[in-house]
């Protein structure tokens, strides 16, 4: 799937696609509270109300930079804590290489955040030790996100992501530490979105008159902007990311951007609506 901006272009490679199982990732979303919100199916949810999540890459191409936006899950990695994301063996590299962006081609990593899904193919498995995965590459990490992971309180399964995604990155000298404001090019720059984590960020891109934000997890699925009250147990701090997510979407409303998705499913990306107290994600227009 991909998308033009202007020049630019984003195309989505996909790592995992879930349905249903996301009830410990958001607990409001009951199947009974997912029917109640009717444009989420079939394209987000299916008609027992179950949600569909995905976890996939975005490559933002540039007339002169090619930006991997997040790294998924990763292969080998262990001790996290959901099944079907340890000591995985998934194809991903090859079906990047087959979208047209060979691991050697990214000459950009940007992490959104520093969980687990969103760095684990920073790095691969070779003879025994984590390498880094885009040797080419300048590895963007939120300064202030990476200084609040990297503290000695932070939880078992975080430090088990930095030990394998992160650290070899900083210890083969590809890390660069940014502002939370960082414009990366002419046409992409970040967006401070705290909530999820402490130095979260979003992106966004402007080219020839058009614009397209990335949303990051400010919201994991669509149904959190038609109930932006619905936090994930992931956030960090609940109460600012309920408030992220209505400034965001409501600054987003009516206007002519595209909001793409990190973790939405099929269409993946549209453009916000104001719909009663929340939002709606209209992917056709």
């Amino acid at each position: 799937m991909r998308w033009k901006i202007g020049k630019v272009s984003v195309t989505k490679v996909v790592e995992l696609e879930m349905a249903g199982g996301s009830r410990f990732l958001l607990p409001q979303a009951t199947p009974e509270a997912v029917r109640d919100i009717p444009w989420l199916i079939p394209d987000f949810a299916d008609e027992n109300g179950r949600l569909r999540l995905s976890i996939h890459a975005l490559i933002i191409e540039t007339p002169e930079r090619r930006i991997m936006v997040d790294t998924c899950l990763g292969n080998d990695k262990q001790g996290r804590k959901i099944p079907h994301w340890n000591a995985r063996q998934g194809s991903f590299l090859s079906d990047l290489a087959a979208a047209g962006y060979p691991a050697e081609s990214i000459d950009t990593v940007l992490c959104t955040h520093l969980h687990t899904d969103h760095v684990g193919w920073n790095t691969m498995l070779v003879d025994g030790a984590w390498r880094p995965t885009f040797p080419r590459a300048s590895y963007l990490f939120g300064r202030q996100e990476f200084e609040h992971w990297s503290r000695q309180e932070a939880n078992e399964v975080q430090r088990t992501v930095f030990a394998d995604s992160v650290w070899p990155i900083v210890e083969a000298g590809l890390a660069d530490f940014v502002e939370a404001d960082h414009q990366l090019c002419e046409e992409v720059r970040l967006v401070p979105s705290f909530g999820h984590t402490p130095g979260h960020v979003s992106v966004h891109i402007a080219s020839e008159g058009e614009e397209a934000f990335i949303t990051g997890d400010i919201a994991h699925h669509p149904c959190q902007l038609a109930r932006p009250q619905w936090n994930s147990t992931a956030d960090v701090d609940p109460p600012a990311a309920e408030a992220t997510r209505r400034r965001v979407f409501g600054g987003l409303a009516g206007q002519r951007v595209l909001v793409i998705g990190t973790h939405f499913a099929g269409p993946t990306a549209g453009r916000v609506v104001t719909d009663g107290n929340g939002f709606r994600l209209m992917t056709c227009w």
